[in-house]
């Protein structure tokens, strides 16, 4: 990961702060819903810091609870009317289908982008498109594998529409995969939301779907690796 530079006005940093500002830059911070899953085996690591059995693989747990539950920085691109990826992973599906029925919109198939994330993507969701949350349905399912088309039919959901500042329809639904058990929406009805923001959390293995307007060419391909909130998945007429 590159370091993004300083401004040449900057205040003249100690070599203890510099190592300090290239850590942050390069380990990327907790989501605060992961915080209680990796604070129960950090503490059991220091309880039974004496004890190799209990401390090492209590240590690894931690840390790889960390790394699941990270949320890196991202930088949305500045062009208007874009739609950028709302998670990170690989896209499973490119092709029509009807939106969740909960959301109310017209049962006709409309363009769909899947993202399959894995338990080792980054599972924090992002906001696809700028303007103004409509609604927001949460629908109990099942949890079958995230990677399979019928998972979002079938599996536990929270669906979100997004009325963009020019008028166009998002709907952006957060799906439960095989071992996930927790979906998190921060966001509620009525809710001004910004590019690239961080709104959600699916825990352990999931997928995201986005339905555009009808008209819509989606830009990636099945296969394509999708960053949060910079890989941009359509442009909006």
């Amino acid at each position: 990961m590159a370091r993004r530079p300083k401004p040449t006005e900057s205040e003249p940093t100690t070599r203890l702060a510099h190592f300090a500002d290239l850590v942050r830059e390069t380990v990327p911070p907790l989501h605060r819903g992961g915080i209680p899953f990796v604070a129960a085996p950090a503490a059991v690591a220091v309880l039974g810091r004496k004890h190799g059995w209990i401390r090492t693989p209590a240590t690894v747990a931690a840390l790889a609870t960390a790394a699941f539950f990270r949320h890196p920085h991202r930088v949305p691109p500045n062009v208007p009317g874009v739609v950028v990826a709302p998670a990170d992973g690989q896209v499973a599906l490119v092709d029509h289908a009807a939106p969740p029925a909960e959301l109310g919109l017209p049962a006709t198939p409309r363009p769909r982008v899947s993202i399959f994330l894995s338990i080792f993507d980054v599972h924090v969701q992002r906001i696809p498109v700028a303007g103004t949350v409509e609604a927001v349905e949460y629908r109990p399912g099942t949890f079958v594998s995230a990677d399979l088309p019928e998972a979002s039919e079938a599996n536990e959901r929270n669906s979100m529409l997004i009325r963009a500042d020019d008028g166009a329809e998002i709907a952006v639904v957060q799906i439960a995969g095989l071992i996930a058990r927790r979906i998190v929406c921060d966001v509620r009805p009525s809710d001004a939301v910004t590019l690239g923001d961080t709104y959600g959390l699916i825990r352990f293995g999931s997928r995201v779907d986005v339905y555009f307007p009808e008209g819509t060419t989606p830009l990636v391909a099945v296969g394509q690796r999708a960053v949060g909130a910079e890989t941009v998945l359509a442009h909006l007429k």
